[in-house]
């Protein structure tokens, strides 16, 4: 499990046994907004007329995530039931789809649109795809490294930011390499 991989692209996939048994479909993704990385999934049942379950699948009960399915050793993985989800949500985990991002020094770079998650083994949040403010700009991929504030309606970013983004996932470990260096540099 490694790489980068837009939260879009996972919800909506099935959950599949390591035994190839179809179980679930990730339904939403909880984010753990204290630390900057993934909870859980919250899953629904496979099928069309399949609702929620009221079960969830912890990271740490991931075995793989692959561009196809979410593999797990075996069904054991599911949490009984969907507290870390009710919990995020409690501590203020919020949806930041939708929100702004804003530089420190006030500069909006735009609109989130999605969210850009290494999925490493300790999957954290690497950026946000942005719409930027204007017509006929192309959506963004900007790099997420010390973020100031997140709440649902502003994200708050160093004013390097805007000098590191990426048009395409390929691009994008190049323009968080970069940042990286850039706050290095200047801390």
């Amino acid at each position: 499990m490694s790489g980068y991989v837009r939260a879009s692209e996972i919800a909506k996939l099935p959950v599949v046994t390591l035994g190839g048994e179809d179980i679930a479909q990730v339904k939403d993704i909880v984010f753990d907004a204290a630390h900057g990385g993934v909870r859980c999934f919250t899953l629904s049942g496979r099928g069309m007329f399949s609702g929620p379950l009221r079960r969830e699948l912890l990271w740490n009960g991931v075995h793989a995530l692959g561009p196809d399915a979410v593999m797990v050793r075996d069904e054991n993985a599911l949490a009984d039931d969907d507290q870390a989800a009710k919990d995020a949500t409690a501590s203020g985990g919020g949806n930041v789809i939708g929100a702004r991002v804003m530089t420190e020094g006030g500069t909006s770079l735009g609109k989130i649109v999605d969210v850009i998650i290494d999925s490493g083994r300790k999957p954290a949040v690497a950026g946000y795809e942005v719409e930027p403010s204007g017509h006929g700009r192309h959506r963004v991929l900007l790099p997420v490294i010390n973020t100031g504030a997140i709440s649902g309606e502003m994200v708050l970013v160093p004013d390097a930011t805007a000098e590191f983004t990426a048009g395409d996932l390929a691009g994008f470990p190049e323009a968080v390499h970069g940042l990286r260096a850039r706050l290095e540099q200047e801390a």
